[in-house]
């Protein structure tokens, strides 16, 4: 052998390698006790290097079981690894998700901050259209506000606080309006809804900024300023005849929609003017009591409630096509035509009378057009020379003035107070006497300033007599 040990470590490693006897017969064949070729009786020779290389063969099996047992644990190693992995994996998934959701929360909650998405049934679909006609809105002179965030900051008030007046709900626990009927002149009751104080101030700023910026027809007398009922009938005096149509459901007959409309014609987005329509209209509710608590029911569609200080201007400005197309039908016949809210008055004089059927004719057919109706049972058609000619309250024979049988009556009530007190007297609807006699002495002297001075210093001597 060449290969000899040479370190008692490397006769250890020779002797695991081949086996002690075969070793040692290794050994004794180099150092001449045994022979390396032949047969020897009873030689263990053949038998040594059998049981070395079946030792070989063991070791390698061994080494091939150590291997499989190592591969073994290492399957079972990867199989940890690969199981914590999917645990990691899986915690940084839960851990992403919930971090995308607070995420999607927070901007969420920033954008309804910024932005109204829905404000009920049947009025959200145009919330998502922000784009208005900037130009058109700055030739009107309006400020340019064509999202909630705007219309809010420039209201100052914030989102949330829009978002509550606006809302539209068929039943709610809340209202935004007080409701309390009034007796008409005429007889009947006239529903009031008075806009609480929040809502008020919105609908103010809508008629400071927006209604009042915009250009009416010249017949509207109602509403508008130096515009009163005084203007409103100076142009029929001395008229042969009057002819005045009363617009039925005035106020109720404007709905939501068309108040949405309108604000679309000044310039602004299509969820601008939702949400301007919607604080501006208001559905007829019902008070129902269940299990002590009030719940306010809406019976009708959206329209413009009577009592709200846009609700004036906005009629105005709807009306401005038919006052246009009245004004145009009536010229050309000789009538002259004025509005005052829902009363139309046409007068005309001398031979142009014969076009008065002509012109009721027409007149029904054009306000039908524009989406009113009209009330026939208080149509009426009034002649100088066989009564006092009436427009809006004011007689108009021959000058602005009041009915006499009007003045003397309100004389003979002031002459019964001034003689035997406030108890039992009235005038007109008003519950408080003094409000009332005051309020028409001022309406005389607007009219007619000499008795209406008169009536104004009777008034004050029976305030200073009967003073709390």
């Amino acid at each position: 052998m060449t290969d000899q040990p040479r370190t008692r470590q490397e006769l250890y490693d020779r002797i695991r390698q081949v086996g002690r006897e075969e070793f040692i017969l290794e050994e004794m064949i180099r150092y001449g006790f045994w022979p390396a070729q032949g047969e020897m009786p009873q030689d263990p020779t053949d038998e040594i290097r059998r049981r070395g290389e079946i030792q070989r063969e063991l070791n390698d099996l061994r080494r091939q079981s150590s291997h499989l047992h190592n591969e073994q644990a290492l399957r079972k190693q990867a199989l940890k690894e690969r199981l914590a992995e999917s645990r990691r994996k899986r915690q940084e998934t839960k851990e992403r998700r919930e971090q995308e959701r607070q995420q999607r929360a927070e901007a969420w909650q920033l954008k309804q901050q910024k932005d109204i998405l829905y404000l009920g049934e049947e009025v959200s679909a145009g919330l998502n259209f922000i784009e208005g006609n900037q130009e058109r809105l700055q030739s009107y002179g309006l400020p340019i506000c064509n999202t909630a965030e705007e219309i809010a900051k420039a209201m100052e008030i914030s989102v949330g606080q829009l978002r509550f007046l606006a809302f539209s709900r068929k039943t709610a626990t809340i209202s935004h309006y007080i409701r309390f009927k009034i007796p008409k002149k005429t007889g009947g009751e006239r529903l009031i809804s008075a806009p609480m104080p929040r809502l008020k101030q919105v609908q103010h700023w809508i008629l400071r900024q927006i209604l009042e910026k915009l250009e009416l027809h010249d017949a509207a007398h109602g509403f508008r300023r130096d515009r009163s009922i005084m203007t409103n009938a100076q142009p029929h005096v001395a008229a042969d005849v009057i002819i005045n149509f009363d617009l039925k459901d005035f106020f109720p007959s404007i709905s939501y929609q068309r108040v949405k409309g309108l604000f679309r014609s000044f310039g602004y987005s299509e969820a601008a003017a939702t949400i301007f329509g919607l604080l501006c209209t208001e559905a007829e509710i019902e008070e129902v009591e269940l299990d002590s608590k009030t719940y306010y029911v809406a019976q009708t569609n959206r329209h413009l409630p009577q009592g709200s200080p846009a609700s004036p201007a906005i009629t105005n400005l709807l009306c401005r096509r038919l006052d246009k197309r009245l004004t145009q039908m009536a010229e050309p016949l000789g009538f002259i035509y004025t509005r005052y809210a829902d009363d139309l008055t046409f007068s005309a004089s001398g031979d142009n009378l014969r076009h008065i059927c002509n012109l009721l004719r027409r007149t029904e057919s054009i306000v039908a057009h524009e989406g009113f109706s009209i009330n026939e049972q208080k149509t009426r058609i009034l002649r100088r020379k066989s009564t006092q000619l009436e427009v809006t309250g004011i007689v108009v024979n021959s000058k602005p003035n009041i009915s006499n049988k009007t003045l003397k009556r309100f004389r003979a009530t002031l002459f019964q107070i001034e003689k035997d007190g406030l108890t039992g007297k009235h005038w007109g609807n008003s519950t408080n006497i003094i409000t009332a006699i005051q309020g028409f002495a001022n309406f005389v002297a607007m009219v007619n300033p000499e008795k209406g001075t008169e009536f104004k210093q009777q008034v004050q001597r029976i305030k200073n007599k009967y003073r709390d």
